[in-house]
């Protein structure tokens, strides 16, 4: 079942106008929330590939999939880790030229001895760019076993600015605080139904008060420590209003997003200017 969800009409002030410029296009987002196989990687690059296969009619700008999708969340990196020139980098850049779709989520890399929680965004000329997780989970003893990164990237795709993060950072907004004027902040997680509620709420209050729109993706299934994953992969407005929501299902759904209408609406309400500058 192929979930397809148009984006919400905004109210917007009708003297109110666009500009004759050249503005972004819209961008269609492709969500996939799965079962991740653990530690078969192989079988989950098969999976996803169907999917998107299954999909390309509805021409789709970005795929997200879950942290990593290709092993399920580890705390055996050195069972299931890549450097960069392995294969489902490999698979990745294969597949945003095929598709002409960039495609992003999180791999385990090992890199000068040590392992990192690292995010891969593939362009469709086959260019990578990525970045580290920050936050790193000491409740399950993530801190142990990766390295934490240092540094944010922007990502510029077809005009948008986009913020990647992954998981647990989500609950640090001083991390990535707006101060960049990116358009989208984008989450790939494997976030637990036991605290799930908190995954809804930062996500939401991650849109309001960065006045963009913020999309998370989140695997669903149980993982070899039986921890129980239930999807609720979404996307919210730059209100906090819900444009994107997926419940506990094995699926593939599709998001429209609007540059016009999120800098509309910056521009009538322009809150940014009043945030509060943070030095690390």
């Amino acid at each position: 079942m192929i979930l397809n969800y148009p984006l919400k009409s905004l109210e917007i002030c009708q003297s109110e106008k666009i500009k004759h410029m050249k503005t972004p296009v819209d961008l269609k987002i492709g969500l996939i929330q799965s079962d991740t196989i653990w530690h078969q990687t192989d079988l989950n690059l098969i999976n996803i590939e169907k999917k998107i296969k299954s999909s390309q009619h509805n021409n789709v700008n970005l795929w997200v999939l879950p942290e990593m999708f290709n092993s399920g969340f580890t705390s055996q990196p050195e069972l299931v880790y890549e450097n960069m020139k392995g294969n489902t980098i490999i698979w990745m850049k294969k597949i945003a030229f095929n598709y002409n779709s960039a495609i992003v989520g999180s791999i385990v890399v090992k890199e000068n001895g040590s392992f990192y929680n690292r995010l891969i965004f593939a362009y469709p000329d086959k260019k990578i760019v990525y970045y580290d997780k920050k936050h790193l989970f000491t409740f399950s003893g993530e801190n142990k076993m990766f390295k934490s990164g240092n540094k944010n990237i922007l990502i510029n795709y077809l005009g948008w600015n986009i913020r990647p993060l992954v998981c647990y950072d989500l609950r640090f907004p001083v991390w990535y605080r707006n101060t960049d004027n990116f358009d989208l902040v984008l989450y790939v997680a494997n976030w637990p139904k036991t605290r799930i509620n908190a995954w809804d709420s930062l996500l939401k209050a991650r849109a309001i008060e960065n006045m963009s729109y913020s999309l998370g993706v989140n695997r669903i299934g149980e993982d070899a420590n039986n921890l129980i994953y239930p999807g609720h992969s979404s996307c919210y407005d730059f209100f906090g209003s819900t444009l994107f929501f997926m419940d506990f299902k094995d699926d593939v759904g599709f998001i429209d997003l609007s540059y016009s209408n999120l800098h509309l609406i910056r521009k009538k309400y322009p809150f940014l200017m009043d945030r509060d500058n943070f030095d690390f």
